[in-house]
C-alpha cells in the first residue's frame, strides 16, 4: 500500500526480490533517422535505456537530433538542463505512453524522481547521463553511444557498457 502510493502507479511492476523489474519497451523499439551527415540507428531491449558515456562522443548531438524528432513525433518528450526550472517531473508523472529522453540526469533527476521512473510501468526512458544510481537497472541495462564512420557519415548506436 505504501509502495503503491509512493510510485503513484498501480502498474507497479515488481520482481521477487523486491526491486525494480525489467519490462520490454512499451512506447518504441527502435529510433532510426539520418540527419545531414549523422545516422541514428538505437534498438530498446528494456524500458529504461541507461546511455553514458564520456565528453564528445556525441551524446548532446543524439539528443538534439531526437528532440528534433519530437516535434514531429508526440510520442517522444525531451528534457535537458533548460528545463530544470519547469514543471518536467509533473509533466513525467502525469503522462502515459510517453518515450521521455533526458539529458543531463545527473542535474535533472533526484532520488524521488529516479525511483519513480524505476517503477513506472506507463511510459518509456532514454536516460543520458553519467550516474544510473537509483534507477535500479542491472548492468545490461547501461549503454554506451557507438560512433564509426560510414562512406563519410557518422553512425549513432547503442552497445552494451559491461
Amino acid at each position: 500500500e505504501m509502495l503503491r502510493s509512493l510510485v503513484g502507479s498501480e502498474m507497479c511492476i515488481r520482481d521477487r526480490s523486491g526491486g525494480a523489474m525489467k519490462i520490454k519497451p512499451i512506447v518504441m523499439q527502435e529510433i532510426n533517422t539520418t540527419h545531414t551527415s549523422f545516422i541514428i540507428d538505437l534498438h530498446f531491449d528494456y524500458n529504461v535505456t541507461f546511455i553514458t558515456g564520456d565528453s564528445g562522443v556525441g551524446k548532446s548531438a543524439l539528443y538534439s537530433f531526437i528532440e528534433e524528432l519530437s516535434a514531429n513525433d508526440k510520442r517522444i518528450r525531451c528534457f535537458n538542463y533548460l528545463d530544470q526550472k519547469k514543471n518536467y517531473k509533473a509533466s513525467i508523472k502525469n503522462s502515459k505512453d510517453k518515450l521521455f529522453v533526458i539529458d543531463n540526469a545527473d542535474i535533472l533527476l533526484d532520488d524521488k524522481m529516479r525511483q519513480y521512473i524505476a517503477f513506472d510501468a506507463q511510459n518509456q526512458y532514454v536516460i543520458i547521463g553519467r550516474n544510473p544510481t537509483g534507477l535500479m537497472l542491472e548492468l545490461d541495462e547501461i549503454y554506451e553511444l557507438s560512433s564509426e564512420n560510414i562512406n563519410g557519415r557518422t553512425l549513432l548506436s547503442l552497445k552494451k557498457s559491461f
